[in-house]
């Protein structure tokens, strides 16, 4: 597990968020037991309070949960687990349109464009994921 943290950002949020896209992407399966807080402070080489809040964080939105001793595991909530992915996408789409409305490029050219970088994106993948009409 490898977490390339960024300067702007909290470690804790940077650690929740790479937990949702793992999850977003079917890396961490519903019910799939995760490390300790303790493992996942070593491994990522955080402090392990930074650990501990973003555990804390992750059982508040309910992508996690912890019954009495036992190991954390990832939901099994559905609703929960759906939800993910729409926020990850709407936060790259706002962090997207942010960056582009300087430009005032018209919706219609703009959408082309992000057609062709994603068709693009998806060909040097191998073809997962392709783009659909």
């Amino acid at each position: 597990m490898e977490v390339k943290f960024n300067n702007r950002d909290p470690v804790y949020l940077q650690v929740v968020r790479h937990f949702k896209e793992r999850i977003a992407t079917g890396r961490l399966a519903s019910g799939q037991v995760i490390p300790s807080r303790r493992e996942l402070a070593g491994t990522l080489q955080i402090n392990p309070n930074t650990a501990q809040k973003a555990y804390k964080e992750m059982e508040e939105q309910g992508l996690i949960v912890t019954e009495g001793n036992s190991p954390s595991r990832i939901t099994s909530d559905e609703r929960v687990l759906k939800s993910i992915r729409g926020e990850l996408i709407a936060d790259a789409v706002d962090a997207f349109v942010a960056s582009i409305q300087k430009i005032q490029v018209p919706v219609d050219e703009l959408l082309a464009i992000v057609k062709v970088r994603i068709e693009d994106s998806y060909a040097k993948q191998g073809g997962e994921g392709t783009a659909h009409d």
